[in-house]
């Protein structure tokens, strides 16, 4: 019973935060941030976030309280911040993360340590302190002559509609901090990249070493999904995020640039924070079904070498409803201890379905259904059944291989029934005087 109302507690949590109202709290550097960046926190109100703004030293901040969260998801639009106020720190943000929370983090070339140490935690490494994202080739018309005001291609964000939005042929202006992810984490997702001349750098200083990210290995905006699904992004440049670059037009300084009146920024801004909050690739399993193919109702125990059909539906969150997911590689597994059965599910309605033959092996099995692809959540069903080798009933009385035994046996019987006639009745001749 506990277990049940455990579960039931975490898929209303699921939905609550999923269904775009989820509290949240933003932290600023200063208040005028909120005017700066008003038009992304309005996107943010008209799709019904309850958002608290407060300065992130502020002494009454509180994230935690009674063992439970006061907030649903946590924007950082303070890259300046030395120390945050009240009881939030890096630990308070990692404990948010690892219960469920999704936090937004924006950077610039100001950035202190708690956001460089939050970063470390997610796989994430921040360049120095004044250093800025450079690319000599790709800066904007508007640029005061560091060309740290970057033009980022849309070729270079991520392939990932779920994630980045649909695609568009506007670039994006940034200018920020760099940022390398760590090779180790193959959960951090390199949202927009850095052109091939792009580097990291002290804009004011010649170079005497190595830059700390060069080409494309310098994250302008990353991303990171936890395995317990929370969801992190990071981005370089706070700027990307103002009112200023969402209307300003864009057009590189280089002879023959095509000039657009409007920059890609709020497009990806928007489509970043659908995904960051769980309002876009979100997944749920719904019914599971499994039965002897004719039946209507699983068996107490599958027998070996039964025609079976499972059945599963999934759901993915869509403007607030639940839609039937579409996707054709959705794999089925049936495990013991390693799969004895992989196929691919098929679209039948509004559900997945499959019949296959159950293998001639009896056990413990699971119906398996483990689906991880980059932008949705992880979707993961198990269902444990029982099958047992034939009762001795079952089994059949004559096996076609062994008609030729069966042939020597009857031939044999037959042999020594004429040998017995002709035996009996044979009469030897007298012999004659």
């Amino acid at each position: 019973m506990y277990k049940l109302l455990k579960s039931i507690v975490a898929a209303s949590s699921l939905l609550h935060c999923a269904s775009g109202d989820g509290k949240t709290l933003v932290l600023l550097d200063n208040l005028n941030i909120k005017d700066t960046h008003s038009i992304f926190f309005r996107s943010l109100a008209d799709r019904g976030f309850d958002l608290t703004f407060k300065t992130a030293d502020d002494p009454s901040l509180s994230l935690i309280k009674y063992g439970q969260f006061l907030y649903d998801h946590l924007i950082l639009f303070s890259p300046s911040v030395e120390d945050f106020g009240g009881n939030i720190n890096l630990e308070t943000i990692t404990s948010f993360i690892d219960g469920g929370g999704n936090v937004l983090v924006a950077a610039s070339s100001d950035i202190g340590d708690p956001l460089r140490e939050l970063g470390s935690e997610c796989g994430i490494e921040f360049d120095e302190e004044k250093t800025a994202v450079i690319d000599h080739h790709n800066y904007d018309l508007s640029d005061p002559g560091e060309h740290t005001l970057i033009v980022a291609d849309p070729e270079n964000l991520l392939k990932a509609p779920t994630i980045v939005g649909k695609p568009t042929n506007k670039p994006v202006l940034f200018k920020g901090v760099g940022m390398v992810a760590d090779p180790d984490n193959p959960l951090v997702l390199d949202i927009l990249t850095g052109s091939s001349t792009s580097y990291s750098y002290f804009p004011d200083r010649p170079i005497s070493q190595y830059p700390h990210a060069v080409g494309k290995n310098t994250l302008l905006i990353a991303g990171l999904q936890a395995r317990n699904n929370a969801r992190v992004v990071f981005s370089g440049s706070l700027d990307f995020f103002s009112d200023a670059f969402f209307n300003s037009a864009v057009q590189k300084a280089r002879p023959g640039s095509q000039r657009h009146e409007q920059t890609g920024n709020l497009e990806l801004a928007v489509a970043l924070s659908r995904w960051v909050f769980k309002e876009a690739g979100v997944l749920r399993v719904g019914a599971v079904t499994h039965h002897p193919v004719g039946e209507t109702a699983p068996p107490a125990a599958y027998t070996v070498t039964d025609l079976v059909e499972y059945s599963i539906v999934i759901e993915m969150l869509s403007e607030g409803r639940w839609i039937p997911f579409d996707g054709n590689d959705i794999q089925l597994e049936f495990v013991r201890i390693d799969p004895f059965v992989r196929t691919y599910l098929k679209k039948n309605g509004g559900k997945y379905s499959i019949q296959f033959k159950l293998p001639d092996v009896y056990g413990v099995f699971q119906f398996k259904v483990d689906y991880n692809r980059l932008g949705y959540t992880h979707l993961y069903s198990s269902t444990q059944v029982s099958v047992r080798p034939l009762q001795h009933t079952q089994y059949e009385r004559f096996i076609p291989s062994a008609f030729p035994y069966y042939a020597s046996a009857f031939s044999m019987m037959g042999g020594l029934f004429v040998f017995s006639v002709v035996f009996l009745h044979m009469k030897e001749k007298e012999k004659s005087d």
